[in-house]
C-alpha cells in the first residue's frame, strides 16, 4: 500500500474551502496511508489529536518552498516511510517536488483549486506554474475552465498528465431535513419563501446583485425573503445597501455560522443563489463553487454566476440555472422564475440531489486520488 506525505498550506483548524478539500481527501485515505504536514494554526492541538493519521505542524502558520520547508518534509518522508507526496495546493509548495523526488518520492501529485488559473494569466507566476506541471507526475484540475486555463501556461507533456479531481459532497450530511425548519424559526422566516446564499461575504460572490435585484423580487413574491449565510468584510457594503434600496426588513445577515450547522442553512432554503463574478481582470474567479453542489444535494435548485468554473457545477436548465453574474434583471428574473413556479424548483431539485449522488459524493473523489497515487 502506498503512504502518502501530503504537504499544505491550507489544512484545519484554519477554516476555508480548499481547508475542508483537503481534509476530506486525507481522511478518506486507507488508514494508516497518509501523514500531513502543514501550518500551525490555533487550535490545531486539539484538532490533530482527534484526527485518524498524525499531522506535523510548521512552525509558522505559513510554509513557503524554501530550505526550512523541504528539510522538514524530507525528514518526515524518511521517518513516515511514505513513497508519494500530495501538495494540498500546487501553487507554490509543488516548486519542491523535483528535491522531495530526490529525496524518495515516487510519485508526486499537486492539487489545483482557482488561484492556480489566475497565476497562467501572469508573466512570472506562469513561469513557476509550468516548473510545477514539469515537477509533478499529475497535476489535477476543478473542471473544464480551470483545466483550460492552466494548460495553455503549462508544457505539453505536463498538460497531457493532468487530471480532474474536485471537491465532493458529503449527501449523508447535506439533505433535505437538515434542520431548515429551526433556522427558519431562529431567523422569523417561518411560511415565507426564502432565497439562501451561502458563502464568504466578498464582492466576487455577487451578493450585491442579490440586493440590488431584491426590489424586483418582491414586487412578483411580497413575503419572500434573502438569508445571507457568512461573513466577511464585504457585510457592512450590504447592509448599507439594502437598507439604500429599501430591502433591509427581508434581508437576513446570519454572520459566520458552525460548520455544523451549515446542512441546516441550506435546508432553511426554498432556492440558493450565487451570482458570483469574475473580477481583477480574471484575477479574482471562481474555480468551481462546491457551495452549488451543497445546495443541489440538498435538494434546492441553484441560481449561479457565469464567473469560471462555477457553471461547472450545474447543469443548467436541469438543476439550475446558470446567469450573468453582474446583470441584476438576470438575476432577478432567475429568482421570480423559481420562487413562483415551486413545481420547477422542486424537480430541479430532485434531479440536482440525484446528480450529486451520481457524480459528486466523496467516496467518488477518494477513488480518483487513489488512482492518481497508486500509478
Amino acid at each position: 500500500m502506498t503512504k502518502t506525505l501530503v504537504v499544505t498550506n491550507d489544512f484545519p483548524p484554519r477554516p476555508g474551502g480548499i481547508q475542508a478539500f483537503v481534509h476530506n481527501l486525507a481522511a478518506r485515505r486507507p488508514e494508516g496511508s497518509v501523514v500531513v504536514y502543514a501550518p500551525a494554526w490555533k487550535g490545531a492541538a486539539a484538532f490533530d489529536a482527534a484526527q485518524p493519521f498524525p499531522v506535523v505542524r510548521h512552525p509558522t502558520s505559513l510554509m513557503v518552498p524554501e530550505p526550512s520547508v523541504l528539510r522538514r518534509a524530507g525528514e518526515i518522508l524518511a521517518a513516515e516511510g511514505c513513497d508519494s507526496v500530495l501538495f494540498g495546493a500546487a501553487a507554490p509548495l509543488g516548486l519542491l517536488a523535483p528535491a522531495l523526488r530526490r529525496r524518495g518520492a515516487g510519485r508526486l501529485v499537486g492539487v489545483t483549486h482557482g488561484h492556480e488559473a489566475g497565476w497562467a494569466s501572469l508573466p512570472v507566476a506562469r513561469g513557476l506554474l509550468r516548473r510545477i506541471g514539469d515537477g509533478v507526475d499529475t497535476l489535477t484540475y476543478l473542471g473544464e475552465y480551470t483545466r483550460s486555463r492552466m494548460a495553455r501556461a503549462l508544457s505539453p507533456r505536463a498538460a497531457a498528465r493532468m487530471a480532474r479531481l474536485a471537491p465532493g459532497v458529503d449527501e449523508t450530511v447535506f439533505r433535505a431535513g437538515a434542520g431548515g425548519d429551526e433556522i427558519r424559526a431562529r431567523h422569523g422566516l417561518t411560511g415565507r419563501p426564502v432565497v439562501v446564499c451561502v458563502s464568504r461575504l466578498v464582492p466576487r460572490k455577487g451578493q450585491d446583485a442579490l440586493v440590488h435585484a431584491w426590489p424586483r423580487v418582491l414586487r412578483a413574491v411580497p413575503d419572500a425573503a434573502l438569508l445571507l449565510v457568512g461573513g466577511g468584510p464585504y457585510r457592512a457594503e450590504l447592509e448599507r445597501l439594502a437598507a439604500d434600496r429599501g430591502v433591509a426588513g427581508s434581508v437576513v445577515f446570519t454572520g459566520s455560522v458552525p460548520w455544523e450547522e451549515l446542512p441546516a442553512h441550506y435546508d432553511a432554503g426554498d432556492v440558493f443563489a450565487m451570482p458570483c463574478r469574475t473580477r481583477r481582470g480574471g484575477l479574482d474567479v471562481e474555480g468551481l463553487g462546491i457551495v452549488y453542489l451543497e445546495a443541489s444535494a440538498t435538494g434546492l435548485p441553484v441560481v449561479a454566476g457565469d464567473s469560471g468554473g462555477a457553471p461547472d457545477a450545474v447543469l443548467d436548465g436541469e438543476t439550475g440555472v446558470v446567469v450573468r453574474g453582474r446583470s441584476v434583471p438576470d438575476v432577478a428574473a432567475a429568482l421570480v422564475d423559481l420562487l413562483t413556479d415551486p413545481g420547477r424548483a422542486r424537480k430541479m431539485g430532485a434531479r440536482g440531489r440525484e446528480w450529486v449522488e451520481r457524480e459528486w459524493r466523496w467516496g467518488i473523489q477518494a477513488e480518483r486520488l487513489g488512482a492518481l497515487l497508486g500509478r
